[in-house]
């Protein structure tokens, strides 16, 4: 009862003591922060940043594991050591998970990661089946996965929430293939560590790169992680036995390790080899120094290029002090360039954390009930989900290069290409994706100096890509060919004929030794195991390396092996017999022109006749008189003209510049009628029976082949009934089917029709069209280095005067020329000599016009003389006066005309007295036909007396006038007929 009144004191001054009790704690608070202010120097307090939990996931025991967790400790330190991410709200707290390689481990790790520490990203998981399983429990939680080091994961089997922080191995496909391509190499071996992981997609990208530049990959080197040292010895045997010599390695350091001592043991790091390192294995130099270098020199790598900026010199020292300090000891002197990915990783993980913003972590319980595995319990996270969204849109420029995530994964960029030489690694060139393979990665050059296996610096000759395999000869098959044994034979154990001599010569010619032997396929009796396309099969099949012999060139043969070159000349065609068919009868002399050429001459003999009787009937005697002697003489004159035995006097010159133009066009018939008349009767005799196949189908004919030949698919084609088609073996057969009429035709390959031409060439022909086959080539398997080289050296001896010694050796010194049916015809047609008529034609009747328009301008006075009548009725008189007239003063004078003509001819003689013109015109007025008697006698004896000869210019005037005088007779002649008849 004593403690009731206390109790009421104390509740009625609780109010009063919470006002001091307040009072004091806020005094308390500011003596606090004074202290705190006063300690610090006055500098603000820090504000406490936001931790953001994300796990890794490595396996420290290996290089990639310690090398990789010793970047990250680095890239963690110094990316908050930066100023410019002194006010980030949110730091990155690692949590590692040291775990084996196995995926049992990794799983867990994960697991552990998300259900106990609830992590909003998961960093590292080192192999692509570790990364597979993770990458369906970040599927499954929300949480981004992401790796820096799973080599080449199949995309199509991860989840939008695997992120990959390096580069695509497709382009470094790409970059192999760019290089191989440089060199012209045409096979390549892939050797890859077969373990399911690292080369899960590089192998079949390599592969699809390596066909993109025409590179073939027939063969594929597996070596197990766990193989024995016998094991790879066995590898690498077969790989002696490959002609290929151009290997791209793909594995763990200390396989390769192995693997290389083995090769260069076994001498394949020698001359003629390549070695090309893909990225990841390139790191091994930096790994394991210099025992890798000794067993590796020459070797190529394709690695990232990472330019060496200030930042990066500035971080391989620090990063070399770090390392060093904590694995006393190691070879490894430079930071490989996984450990940049995961460097560049973890910066780009502090600043999508920022950039996302704090989010607590808020997973959600599963939605599954009754679960029963850790598994089946795991948690969503939306801010890890928001983390990985800001990671995605992250762009800087890290250690690395530039950081950029595309396709969930880095973006590629340029590989840089080393070459170990000594204790060095040498960059001779770089790949980029617009320019390829290059000097510099910034513009296109040559590549620096290569030293290749067994190569020294003053020879680095590129090998050519395959050698010939160590130990082997090559066992080349050859056809049992008893018809045809010009092309290939074996006699007392050795291959001879035409085929092998070509190849012995192209063999002896190349820079390396082949080693070989030649096997017949045949029983040994001279009979042979199979046809031609069976044997071809025989090198498909690898039992034989090769075939040398008359092997055509086929489309469904070329399907299972390569061929060279062809080294004879191709085609097929048809071998008939010959037979003279110009039947000489009578009128055999016709044949040589033709028809129309007949006429065409013929009329252009009476054409020009007439032109020459129209140019010469005014003043010459020849070519005057009665009708029908008129019309015999231009018969005569034409036609004498073909044999050159005319003998008229041509006096006018128009006439004969036709005559010689058109003597020339006889001449050229005449030379071309004697030669083909000489053809037709001695040398063209023999003619092919048959032209063409249609020809003998039409005619039920039966068609003859070699057999053992692909000619019966073929003659099929050419719609040949099977029936009709015989099969032969050699020569002789040909002869006796073809002289026996047992076929009308032969069809064969034009190498064999002109062996047997060689001997039967006075009774047989090649007649019709060519069809077109390859002709005759040396079969390789497919993808054999020795194709190239043959073919090329065919194509050199084909060039050579030894080839051409050969075909002489094997068809005969002189060759058999084909009858081929546009040789039977030699009849001359008018359209050869159509140039010839055209050019007389036009002299003639350019003379003929001539002639008109000279003989009408001189005689123009007569058609202005008398304008009584009209036009239309004198012209046609005055112009056969014209034509009819004589101006000739040779011509003998008609009876009527005797009188005036003698005057004429006094008057016209040069060295007569000059008669008055009054006298003239009584003399011609006379009818008398004769002068008197005395008239004529004073006239020659002055004549006679005057010794003194007359100048031409007397002479000239004197004949003017005295044409004047019988111009002006003739007129007045013609005017007392008119008025007498009126």
């Amino acid at each position: 009862m004593t403690t009731a009144p206390v109790l009421l004191r104390l509740r009625a001054s609780m109010p009063a003591l919470r006002r001091h009790g307040r009072l004091l704690v806020l005094l308390l608070l500011l003596i606090g922060a004074y202290g705190a202010a006063a300690q610090g120097g006055g500098v603000a307090p820090r504000r406490r940043r936001q931790v953001v939990d994300v796990g890794v996931i490595l396996d420290t025991k290996t290089w990639v594991g310690n090398i990789s967790w010793t970047f990250m400790e680095l890239a963690l330190d110094d990316f908050y050591a930066d100023d410019s991410h002194a006010r980030f709200r949110t730091r990155l707290k690692l949590h590692l998970r040291d775990t084996g390689p196995g995926v049992v481990d990794a799983a867990s790790a994960g697991v552990d990661l998300l259900q106990n520490v609830r992590v909003q990203a998961i960093v590292g998981p080192q192999t692509s089946t570790q990364a597979k399983f993770l990458a369906e429990l970040g599927n499954k939680s929300t949480v981004p996965i992401i790796s820096f080091s799973a080599d080449c994961p199949s995309r199509s089997g991860l989840t939008p929430y695997f992120i990959r922080t390096a580069w695509n191995d497709s382009s470094q496909a790409e970059a192999i293939a760019s290089l191989v391509q440089k060199y012209n190499w045409r096979e390549v071996v892939p050797v890859y560590e077969d373990d399911d992981d690292t080369n899960i997609k590089f192998i079949p990208d390599l592969v699809d790169a390596l066909k993109q530049v025409d590179t073939r990959v027939s063969y594929r080197c597996k070596i197990h992680p766990s193989a024995t040292e016998d094991d790879m010895k066995t590898a690498i045997s077969n790989l002696k036995q490959n002609w290929t010599s151009v290997f791209v390695v793909r594995m763990s350091h200390a396989l390769a390790q192995k693997f290389f001592q083995l090769a260069k043991d076994e001498g394949m790091m020698a001359q003629g080899f390549v070695w090309i390192t893909a990225y990841g294995l390139t790191d091994i130099f930096d790994v394991v120094g210099s025992p890798a270098l000794d067993v590796m020199q020459g070797v190529l790598g394709v690695k990232p290029h990472v330019q060496d900026t200030v930042e990066l010199q500035n971080f391989r020292q620090r990063w070399r002090k770090k390392y060093r300090l904590e694995n006393p000891g190691t070879s490894l002197s430079e930071p490989t360039v996984s450990g940049l990915y995961a460097y560049d990783t973890i910066w780009a993980l502090a600043l999508a954390a920022e950039k996302a913003g704090f989010v607590n972590s808020d997973f959600r319980p599963s939605l599954t009930k009754n679960v029963s595995t850790d598994f089946d319990r795991i948690d969503t996270s939306k801010a890890a989900e928001k983390l990985r969204g800001a990671l995605l849109k992250v762009l800087f420029f890290g250690i690395s290069g530039k950081f950029h995530i595309k396709d969930m994964q880095l973006v590629s960029s340029n590989y840089t290409i080393i070459n170990v030489v000594g204790q060095e690694r040498r960059e001779v060139g770089f790949w980029t994706p617009g320019s390829g393979i290059s000097g510099s990665p910034k513009m296109k050059s040559d590549l620096n100096t290569i030293v290749w296996p067994g190569y020294n610096e003053t020879a680095p000759t590129a090998p050519r890509g395959w050698l010939f395999p160590t130990n082997k000869n090559l066992t080349i098959g050859m056809p049992v060919k008893p018809g045809f044994e010009e092309f290939v034979r074996f006699e007392n154990g050795k291959a001879t004929g035409f085929c092998v001599d070509v190849f012995e010569a192209v063999v002896k010619e190349l820079s390396y030794d082949v080693p070989r032997h030649y096997e017949q396929f045949g029983d040994g009796e001279g009979s042979s195991n199979g046809t031609y396309d069976e044997l071809v099969y025989e090198v498909y099949l690898k039992r034989y390396d090769a075939v040398v012999g008359d092997i055509t060139i086929l489309a469904n043969r070329s399907s299972y092996v390569d061929f060279t070159l062809p080294y004879t000349e191709s085609g097929v065609r048809m071998l008939v017999p010959v037979q003279d068919r110009r039947q000489k009868t009578a009128w055999t002399f016709l044949r040589p022109l033709t028809a129309d050429l007949w006429l065409g001459t013929g009329a252009f003999f009476i054409f020009t006749g007439f032109v020459v009787w129209s140019i010469e009937h005014r003043i010459n005697q020849d070519f005057r008189g009665s009708p029908a002697s008129q019309i015999g003489s231009v018969f005569y004159f034409s036609f004498s003209t073909l044999v050159f035995a005319h003998r008229e006097q041509i006096l006018n010159n128009l006439s004969r510049i036709a005559i010689v133009v058109w003597l020339f066009v006889v001449l050229i018939v005449q030379q071309s009628y004697t030669a083909s008349l000489s053809s037709i009767l001695t040398v063209e005799q023999l003619q092919p029976t048959v032209t063409n196949l249609e020809e003998v189908v039409r005619n039920g004919g039966n068609v003859g082949y070699l057999n053992d030949s692909f000619l019966p698919g073929l003659l099929k084609r050419l719609k040949i009934d099977e029936s009709k088609m015989i099969a032969f073996d050699s020569p002789v057969e040909y002869d006796e089917a073809l002289s026996s009429g047992k076929v009308a035709v032969i069809v064969d390959e034009i190498p064999y029709l002109k062996v047997f031409l060689s001997k039967y060439c006075q009774k047989y022909t090649m007649v019709g069209p060519t069809y077109k086959f390859d002709g005759f080539g040396y079969a390789f398997p497919r993808g054999s280095p020795l194709t190239p080289d043959i073919s090329r050296g065919i194509l050199k001896f084909a060039s050579d005067d030894r080839m051409v010694k050969m075909q002489k050796d094997l068809y005969g010194e002189t060759s058999c020329p084909d009858k081929d049916d546009s040789q039977t015809s030699s009849s001359l047609t008018l359209h050869s000599f159509k140039g010839l008529f055209i050019i007389s034609g036009a002299s003639s009747v350019l003379a003929l016009i001539l002639h008109a328009a000279i003989t009408i301008y001189n005689n123009r006075h007569e058609f202005n003389s008398d304008n009584s009548q009209s036009p239309w009725r004198r012209w046609p008189a005055i112009l056969s006066k014209l034509f009819h007239g004589d101006d000739s003063p040779s011509n003998t004078p008609d009876k009527d005309e005797a009188a005036a003509e003698n005057v004429g001819s006094a008057v016209e003689t040069p060295l007569s007295i000059r008669i008055p013109s009054h006298i003239v015109e009584h003399l011609s007025d006379t009818d008398t036909g004769s002068p008197p008697e005395g008239e004529g006698t004073p006239g020659r004896e002055l004549s006679v007396q005057d010794t003194e000869p007359l100048s031409f210019a007397y002479m000239h005037s004197e004949r003017e006038q005295n044409r004047a005088a019988s111009l002006s007779r003739s007129g007045s002649s013609i005017r007392r007929r008119q008025i007498s008849m009126e």
